[in-house]
């Protein structure tokens, strides 16, 4: 970390930065700091640059696939939920790989930039820059000083943001609030306490809340996100991993002995502040009042349409929406998801699958849990049903029955999705989805599955899991030729009531019941009937399965699994499911363990930290590295 790069990235254009007398004056590519803090509209379009580099950018400062969670790899992939089929081997913690020499995705900057360290700090060093000059800006108005204001207000959220992930990865970090020198010596710095780093955060937080006003341009930081971003880092740091479960007496992974306690009530506040609309305006979408059961198929999907349409959202955010990423198509922002993770049967990637286990932890329709082996006691791999079957019990077709967010999560065989392809039509013309062959009553394979890996379209990409995800993809876009405009919710409402919902838990007796009440509103949106108990470690159960559930391909898992410390618990190889539909309508599901997709194995408690990287250590060699590791 000798020399940390100012990257001065200005897109005046793209955002549409009115300053033409300074433009007149100097080309743009030969902008230094002097002229870009000149005039408050180029701080402006450099503070663009701040939120655009969320995505994490290369040494050459090129934009990469994505911005925060929204890649081709996405972080889902690196839990129990799903797989990346294409760099399985990337995900080095699920591998017994990680070190500081191999960080694999985490130091990637096509899939894991947006947690990568030298994109954080390039991205830190930058909104320093801004923090020390913004109020030697010269400004003409009122108008203009309310924008120097809300630019000072934007930038400590972007910053707290940035200083959040390098907490939540890699625990007490270096930091700094004041810009870095070109040829500076970094041979005196030192990482803090994560009790230091947390604290810094939340001071930079109260900043972005002060200077933020009540209402702002969609897709800027906001006095909202800045309350959701609280709630998020106070209940993490609340977690087991950080208070006694692993290095207790080292405090740059760990809290002071004790510290738990307040730690939870801290973020029981946090999201009760959001909660109680002391940022804004905040709600659930959908019908939030106890379902009555059962469930009509028109109502199930009613409540599936409800939830799958908070990720495709494109215009007006919903309610829901605290903070995301915009994609215009305009300025630079990548979003391909239908390209990415769209079945191969459309010419897409079929990239994030999700794996046996986690479509299996979907609910049923009426709020009991799946049951594979339900209708054949002691076989958890086989399903069989003929055609007089089904129609007898629908529910024999292990796809069927389920809790809304089901269908809306995930594309499984039989599914409905897009119209074909025009190359596709001959071979699947019902516009549902192939991930098993078709066979005859002599057990020969009538035609193979189009979205299957050896389907007669695409294949090398097909689905190694039998899954596709669902969610986040947009119907309307064609991901062969087109790129997705619905945005990222990086922060939605239902995240702050399970946030509290988890803290109450937590610290049980008197907030135990408030904490329910809370998770029983997300489970209400959902369709699926209130949870009622008395028992902490019940509620700790439910809570924890509402988290794995709605929050589905979102990236929680990644975090929650390593607060939780539970990674060793889930962890296991990813098998293939294999489907044989018959021309007479019977049918058979297999959860093949011949066919293992992806070996993984959890090889010790020091990887719910990731290391510093070996070249920031080379460069700063008094940095001490994370337990563990060498």
């Amino acid at each position: 970390m000798k020399k940390i790069i100012n990257y001065i990235i200005l897109f005046a254009i793209t955002w549409n930065i009115s300053c033409t007398d300074v433009l007149e004056q100097q080309a743009v590519d030969s902008f230094n700091e002097d002229v870009v803090f000149s005039d408050i509209n180029l701080v402006k379009a450099y503070l663009g640059a701040c939120y655009s580099m969320m995505g994490g950018r290369n040494t050459s400062g090129q934009a990469n696939d994505g911005v925060l969670g929204l890649h081709r790899d996405m972080l889902t992939s690196a839990t129990d939920q799903t797989l990346c089929p294409f760099r399985p081997q990337n995900y080095v913690h699920l591998k017994g790989t990680m070190s500081p020499d191999q960080l694999g995705f985490f130091a990637s900057d096509n899939h894991g930039g947006w947690l990568r360290w030298m994109n954080l700090y390039n991205n830190i060093q930058n909104l320093n820059t801004i923090l020390s000059r913004i109020d030697d800006v010269p400004v003409q108005t009122t108008a203009e000083e309310s924008l120097r204001t809300r630019i000072k207000g934007e930038t400590y959220f972007i910053r707290a943001l940035m200083y959040t992930h390098l907490l939540m990865v890699h625990g007490g970090v270096v930091l700094s609030d004041t810009p870095y020198k070109l040829n500076e010596d970094f041979l005196s710095i030192k990482r803090s306490s994560i009790a230091d780093t947390k604290d810094f955060i939340l001071s930079d937080i109260a900043h972005a809340i002060e200077f933020l006003p009540p209402e702002m341009e969609q897709g800027r930081a906001t006095r909202g996100a800045a309350g959701a971003l609280k709630s998020r880092l106070l209940l993490f740091c609340s977690g087991k991993l950080m208070n006694g479960g692993y290095e207790p007496g080292n405090e740059l992974v760990s809290f002071p002995a004790g510290s738990q306690t307040a730690l939870l009530e801290a973020a029981r506040d946090a999201a009760k502040d959001v909660m109680d609309g002391k940022y804004g305006s905040y709600a659930l979408v959908g019908n939030t009042s106890e379902p009555v059961l059962p469930l009509t198929e028109a109502q199930i999907q009613e409540y599936a349409e409800v939830y799958f349409n908070i990720f495709n959202q494109k215009g007006v955010w919903n309610s829901e929406t605290i903070w995301g990423i915009q994609f215009p198509l305009k300025d630079g922002r990548v979003n391909q998801v239908n390209l990415w993770n769209g079945p191969n049967g459309y010419h897409n990637y079929g990239n994030n699958e999700p794996t046996e286990p986690a479509v299996r932890s979907f609910e049923m329709a009426d709020g009991t849990p799946f049951v594979w082996d339900a209708v054949d006691p002691g076989n958890d791999t086989l399903r069989t049903a003929t055609a007089a079957e089904l129609l007898d019990n629908p529910l024999r077709n292990p796809y069927n029955g389920r809790e809304p967010r089901f269908y809306a999560t995930v594309l499984y065989h039989g599914a409905s999705w897009q119209e074909r392809p025009a190359d596709a039509k001959g071979f699947e013309s019902n516009n549902r989805i192939q991930t098993g062959h078709i066979y005859n009553a002599d057990g020969s394979i009538a035609q193979r599955g189009i979205d299957t890996r050896q389907g007669p379209i695409d294949d090398w990409n097909g689905t190694k899991t039998g899954y596709y995800m669902k969610k986040f993809m947009d119907p309307e876009t064609v991901g062969q030729y087109y790129n997705n405009t619905n945005a990222w919710v990086e922060f939605r409402y239902a995240e702050i009531l399970l946030n509290y919902a988890e803290a109450c838990i937590e610290l049980g007796d008197a907030n135990l019941q408030s904490g329910l009440a809370a998770l029983n509103q997300v489970r209400n949106r959902a369709g699926l009937p209130s949870r009622v108990t008395t028992d902490r470690e019940t509620a700790r159960t439910y809570v924890r399965h509402e988290r794995e559930i709605e929050f589905f391909g979102e990236g929680h898992r990644f975090w929650d699994l390593r607060r939780w410390m539970l990674f060793g618990q889930v962890i296991r190889n990813v098998y293939g499911m294999k489907i044989k539909e018959y021309v007479n309508g019977d049918m058979e599901w297999k959860l093949d363990y011949n066919d293992n997709e992806d070996p993984r194995t959890w090889n010790g408690d020091r990887f719910y930290w990731l290391p510093l990287p070996r070249d920031e250590v080379n460069k700063a060699p008094q940095l001490q590295q994370n337990p563990g590791y060498n």
